[in-house]
């Protein structure tokens, strides 16, 4: 019987101790590669992480949507794999060999992910996070290299794409007003008056400190009353939004209405922003007072300035 010493040794031993091992013999990667002998060092009672290459990333792609592969990971009865999610847009047919799919889970699949750890999908982006495989899928959800959504709110548009990939789109595409400059002074005018009551305008992005910022005014409600609102996003990160401040202005009859604020970040979906009542608002009698005449026809001017907090 071991002595209580020596059981203390022996446990601290298995935890704490670090070996080196040599691999004398040549071994194969997974792409069929001679690859020369490796010293490899881990401690004696912690299981060993593998960090995954490109062949073993290929088995966690879904062949339908090409995304990567979490349980419950289905197979067919030919082995062929395929992402719960898929199973449906491909009627329950296995897309390699057409026979049915039903709900057998590849286990070994499932099991071995578990011991593997894999870069961020936003790698060539610039992310060179890597992460255990159920905690990069958390990760890959606030990545700050993940795509951006359109912020184009005049449909609902399914382009992603980094920044400058969004300003081509936005200009190319949706035919936006492009300034360059930190003050603007915009005037908004329908003479229609069903318009009046459902205007949306063009958005327009301004480009100034190497950023660019998108205005967003349109009809809106309030509770039950009819508004216009006028706000600003920013092209970019949470974080670095909250570097910037801008101002809004709107007025006539010597009245005027005034808001200053953070501009959102287009993570935040223009109509979450607008759903929030983040931005200036102007109640629909108050903004045909400001427009004059016979308070049938909308005309306001928006001035404001973007400028950066020190």
């Amino acid at each position: 019987m071991a002595s209580r010493g020596g059981a203390c040794k022996e446990m601290f031993m298995a935890h704490v101790t670090v070996s080196d091992y040599d691999l004398s013999n040549e071994t194969m990667d997974l792409e069929g590669r001679l690859c020369k002998p490796k010293k490899v060092t881990f401690a004696l009672g912690v299981k060993p992480r593998v960090l995954s290459t490109k062949g073993v990333l290929d088995l966690f792609q879904c062949p339908v949507c090409s995304c990567s592969m979490y349980p419950p990971i289905l197979q067919c009865p030919n082995g062929h794999t395929l992402c719960s999610k898929c199973k449906s847009r491909v009627n329950n047919r296995c897309p390699s060999c057409r026979h049915e799919i039903n709900n057998i889970r590849c286990l070994a699949l499932e099991k071995i992910a578990q011991s593997l750890d894999f870069p961020c999908s936003y790698q060539s982006q610039g992310c060179h996070e890597i992460f255990p495989y159920h905690d990069r899928l958390r990760h890959e959800h606030q990545c700050k290299f993940r795509p951006y959504n359109c912020p184009y709110a005049g449909s609902e548009c399914s382009v992603t794409g980094d920044i400058s990939t969004l300003m081509v789109h936005l200009t190319n595409d949706h035919k936006v007003d492009l300034h360059v400059g930190c003050t603007f002074n915009h005037r908004y005018v329908k003479s229609n008056p069903l318009e009046v009551q459902n205007a949306t305008w063009m958005l327009t992005v301004f480009s100034c400190f190497d950023k660019h910022f998108c205005l967003h005014f349109e009809a809106s409600q309030l509770g039950n009353e009819p508004v216009y609102m006028a706000f600003l996003q920013f092209m970019g990160e949470e974080d670095e939004a909250k570097d910037f401040s801008y101002d809004l202005e709107v007025g006539g009859n010597r009245r005027k209405l005034t808001w200053q604020g953070i501009p959102r970040s287009i993570r935040d979906s223009h109509r979450r922003v607008r759903d929030s009542h983040d931005g200036l608002l102007i109640p629909r009698n108050l903004a045909l007072f400001f427009s004059g005449g016979d308070q049938q026809e909308l005309k306001l001017r928006v001035m404001g300035r973007i400028w950066k907090e020190t």
